[in-house]
């Protein structure tokens, strides 16, 4: 199975004691639970204050300082376990949240990357390692190459996230990591099987994978639309009402479709993907749900962060036992296992640059030439992507099939684990350096696209309000209708005159100015929405001093603040719009 934590807890969690009943392991796993995630929440905190560190490596260095004294934090755990807990949440909200136009448009590099890949550094690295080790067995060799050879989607978004890799790019890196598990399991797999039989079958492996990637997509897909289903049918009819069920019900799906997917043999972890991505789908046709939506982005958020910090935090936690283990046994030659783990980082690395530039480039001309990446492939990207290979690990059976022994798993274990933190660290120390030689890409498409459907919102408010004939007779009334109608309709324009193009202006008003005029005009609007976002500061600050008064009970208190909290968020983003467009007029000043 994979992820971004070591499964080698027993080293640190063997005891000569009797073995604790069913009640104490439970307790003592619950109480392990919430303690990486109060440590993952801290880190977090700290993390803002060290901004020049990413945030895994300070939880990792974190768990490593709590477990590393002799009197240290010891936590022995189910790596099984531990993956069902923290892993399928994670997946399915990466599914849930990429984007899926790109991710259609640009399948041909990630497929190229999810499959292809994996088999060439299984079989490359894998001959290297025994070739470095000869003591090591080939098909272990194997198994450890194909523990390595995936990259890990929980890493990949947390050390890249906000370095500003090109958008499409990052795309690219997101598919590859939620869908190459699977060829990554098989290659594990098939290794096993091996080492223990000494026979390897191109056939059998086939087939294995189509039905491990193919059965756990379908499982995924059948539930999210089960799932989307039902849904569907009950809120319709009782509306948001149902709203904090569904989301609980969200929540439980992805566990739901990893065990369906490991009970019957296929990837749990691909079926947690495409629930994520069948239940986004689903979500396309629910407009109008708001307080459900706004749940749901806010749970997803808060596991994200929480599950995150968990699965390095606890990779950090295993590292002393690991490390000292092997570096002991290892003695005065402490160096050469270290050595050998940075050799094997190293040539991953070299195997990604190579596949990357021989398998991937003409994939990636090609999408760029259709349109779906903006940016060509250059050698400065190409080094970015190879960088960006962080990779995960997969856990590693104790015992053969038979009861014998799994050959040189302590070594195997050691020096994957040593790869996750080697590319961790050549990741957020080089990815930084090589982005920052990117030429500009100009205004990302996303943001272009974004503030034209903000017109386009705009436009159709404004053409619904100019056809639709007010129901009344009473000219009094009428007059009130057509008042309301135009203070809207020019708070509709004014937006407009913000988003358009400033060199093509598409309103009259705005055709009839002169630029100058334009530029006033919306820093007028600007001032206008920072003087109403602190008119909302001061109210919501009224509301709590009548609370404090008791003049309003705690319910009263909350209905009008989350009124005022929803008018600032919608605010907010229009303020950063007019900054923005702001900003593009400023050099005609």
């Amino acid at each position: 199975m994979s992820r971004a934590f070591s499964p080698r807890g027993e080293n640190a969690g063997r005891r000569a004691t009797a073995a604790p009943g069913p009640l104490a392991l439970l307790m003592h796993t619950v109480e392990t639970v919430l303690l990486v995630l109060l440590l993952g929440a801290m880190t977090g905190i700290a993390a803002r204050y060290l901004r020049a560190i990413p945030l895994p490596l300070i939880q990792i260095a974190l768990g490593a300082a709590l477990s590393w004294p002799q009197q240290g934090l010891h936590i022995a755990f189910d790596p099984e376990l531990f993956l069902l807990l923290f892993i399928p949440p994670l997946l399915f909200a990466d599914g849930w949240r990429i984007p899926k136009r790109e991710f259609f448009a640009l399948h041909r590099p990630i497929l190229r990357l999810a499959l292809g890949l994996v088999l060439f550094t299984v079989l490359g690295l894998g001959y290297l390692i025994h070739w470095v080790i000869p003591a090591m067995p080939l098909t272990v060799a194997f198994a450890l190459a194909a523990v390595v050879s995936p990259t890990d989607a929980v890493a990949v978004s947390a050390i890249t996230r906000n370095l500003g890799m090109p958008a499409k790019t990052m795309h690219v890196l997101e598919g590859e990591s939620l869908l190459n598990d699977a060829s990554g399991l098989v290659a594990l797999k098939f290794a096993v099987a091996a080492t223990l039989t000494g026979a390897f079958s191109w056939a059998d492996a086939g087939k294995e994978f189509l039905w491990v990637a193919l059965g756990g997509l379908a499982v995924g897909t059948g539930l999210g639309w089960a799932f989307a289903l039902g849904r569907e049918t009950v809120t319709r009819r009782v509306g948001d009402v149902a709203a904090t069920q569904m989301v609980l019900l969200l929540v439980l799906l992805p566990f739901a479709a990893y065990l369906v997917g490991e009970h019957i043999g296929v990837s749990g972890i691909l079926a947690a993907v495409a629930a994520g991505v069948t239940t986004n789908f689903a979500d396309l046709r629910r407009s109008e749900f708001v307080a459900e939506r706004m749940q749901t982005e806010g749970i997803w958020t808060l596991v994200e962060a929480a599950f995150n910090g968990a699965i390095f935090l606890l990779l950090g936690l295993q590292l002393p036992s690991i490390v000292g283990t092997t570096l002991a046994a290892a003695g005065e030659h402490w160096w050469q296992p270290a050595g050998e783990a940075l050799l094997i980082t190293l040539a991953l690395l070299g195997l990604r640059w190579i596949w990357l530039t021989l398998g991937v480039r003409g994939s990636l001309w090609r999408a760029h030439e259709r349109g779906s990446m903006a940016e060509p492939p250059s050698p400065l990207l190409t080094l970015a992507t190879t960088l960006a290979g962080i990779r995960g690990a997969l856990s590693v059976p104790l015992l053969l099939p038979g009861g014998d022994a799994f050959p040189a798993r302590d070594d195997l274990v050691f020096l994957a684990t040593a790869t996750i933190l080697f590319t961790l660290v050549i990741g957020s120390v080089g990815l930084p350096l090589v982005l920052r030689r990117l030429p500009p890409a100009g205004e990302p498409l996303a943001l272009r696209e974004e503030r034209n459907a903000r017109l386009a919102a705009c436009k159709a408010a404004i053409a619904h309000m100019a056809k639709k004939a007010p129901a009344t007779t009473d000219p009094e009334r009428l007059a009130q209708i057509q008042e309301a109608v135009g203070r809207l309709t020019q708070d509709y324009r004014k937006r407009i005159d913000l988003l358009e193009d400033p060199a093509q202006p598409t309103t009259l008003e705005a055709q009839a100015e002169s630029p100058e005029a334009v530029r006033q005009r919306r820093q007028r609007y600007l001032l206008e929405m920072e003087l109403r976002l602190n008119a909302l500061h001061v109210e919501r600050n009224a509301l709590y001093a009548e609370r404090q008064a008791h003049r309003i009970n705690d319910e009263s208190l909350r209905a009008l603040v989350g009124e005022l909290d929803l008018a600032e968020i919608s605010l907010r983003k229009r303020l950063a719009v007019a900054r923005q467009a702001a900003d593009r007029v400023a050099p005609s000043r």
